[in-house]
């Protein structure tokens, strides 16, 4: 798909956290977009593995993808990486996410979500490359006044890992404001859920899930026991939760609208927009709607309110479909049968020990991967 039937194979972008979840997806609709992609990552909560297969699903494409190891808290290993590359724009993804560990260790998120930003900011700025999309999240509304919420609803964190979000906002407002040549557009965006229609994409969370879905498809492969529900008394049609719940194919098709739109819009500043379906769904329906995707029983356990969770949680998408061209083309049944199939096939995420999807062999300096165009750089001095 591309945006507008345009396709841009001159334009090369860095994409920071590539090797994610939300990452590895946007790659992919970048490339067969026509763009040439640089993936940086410091693979703490992804893999290589999920590099290879947006390699292998994006064809002949798959040649205009780079990746390097590299974390943004490396500066000297940023500048490498701008070195190497004249990028046009970046996507910004790269960061800590939790929302629980962010309050239980406070200080990795500020130094990975702020620091790493900085840097990345810092080498973007001294190399004239001044088009930003930022990966922020739902969370910077807090508990929300009212619904459905709008990109000029109350920004009110309530963890650190929201607070990092929204300095990051406050720092792209403030740059784009002293200095005209910078384009931001901040992506706001609610639950995402799903994966790769071929099931070879999909969310592989490093430890604890925690989000709905991760956990729901582990407790369907057996991986846990059963699925606990906190809350079933909210006022709501069932009494559970309402979220906006929106495919990460979605989600990958409103980055690169994001692109195009900085692209074509010299005035843009800084602009925000949320990325949601604008229907809420709560979270019993989620879970009948993978039983019947899967066609089975998700054991259940339910639980109290957890404190500080919403009753009713979802965005109005006005903004994003008259100004980005974009909307979100996926429901819940395509949603959990898209999860459903990468979660039967990989029931246990990534695994380093499955054959590669791709024949991925060592060059002379042992530093890095080569796979026809597509390079591997493995900085040795970054983390694991």
């Amino acid at each position: 798909m591309t945006v507008n039937g345009i396709l841009h194979p001159e334009r090369c972008i860095l994409v920071t956290g590539g090797a994610g979840y939300i990452g590895t997806h946007t790659s992919l609709q970048l490339l067969l977009d026509g763009y040439k992609v640089v993936i940086l990552d410091n693979l703490v909560n992804s893999c290589e593995e999920a590099v290879r297969r947006v390699v292998d699903l994006a064809g002949k494409q798959g040649k205009n993808l780079v990746f390097h190891k590299v974390d943004l808290c490396d500066k000297v290993g940023i500048q490498a990486v701008f070195d190497l590359h004249r990028f046009d724009a970046v996507i910004h993804f790269a960061g800590l996410k939790a929302v629980g560990e962010s309050c239980a260790k406070p200080l990795p998120y500020y130094i990975n979500n702020i620091l790493g930003t900085l840097n990345l900011l810092d080498v973007m700025n001294t190399r004239n490359c001044k088009k930003l999309v930022f990966s922020s999240s739902a969370t910077v509304y807090g508990q929300p006044e009212s619904v459905p919420v709008t990109e000029d609803s109350r920004l009110f964190v309530l963890n650190p890992y929201g607070r990092t979000k929204l300095q990051v906002e406050e720092m792209m407002r403030d740059i784009t404001a002293a200095d005209s040549g910078w384009r931001c557009i901040v992506l706001r965006y609610f639950n995402p859920v799903g994966a790769h229609p071929s099931g070879r994409l999909g969310e592989d969370p490093q430890g604890f899930p925690n989000n709905l879905m991760p956990f729901v498809q582990q407790v369907a492969v057996g991986r846990r026991k059963e699925l606990t529900v906190f809350g079933t008394d909210y006022n709501t049609k069932d009494g559970s939760g309402v979220r906006d719940y929106i495919h990460v194919q979605d989600l990958a098709t409103g980055h690169s609208a994001a692109l195009h739109k900085l692209f074509t819009t010299p005035d843009i500043g800084c602009t925000a927009y949320n990325l949601g379906t604008g229907k809420g769904t709560s979270v019993l329906e989620i879970v009948a709607a993978f039983e019947k995707a899967a066609g089975l029983k998700i054991p259940l356990r339910i639980a109290g309110r957890r404190p500080g969770d919403c009753s009713v949680v979802y965005t109005a998408t006005d903004k994003a479909r008259k100004e980005l061209g974009w909307k979100a083309l996926n429901g819940i049944d395509e949603m959990c049968r898209d999860q459903w199939k990468w979660a039967s096939n990989n029931p246990n995420g990534y695994q380093p020990n499955q054959e590669p999807s791709v024949d991925f062999k060592p060059i002379a300096n042992g530093n890095a991967i080569s796979h026809d165009n597509h390079e591997t750089v493995v900085k040795k001095d970054t983390l694991p």
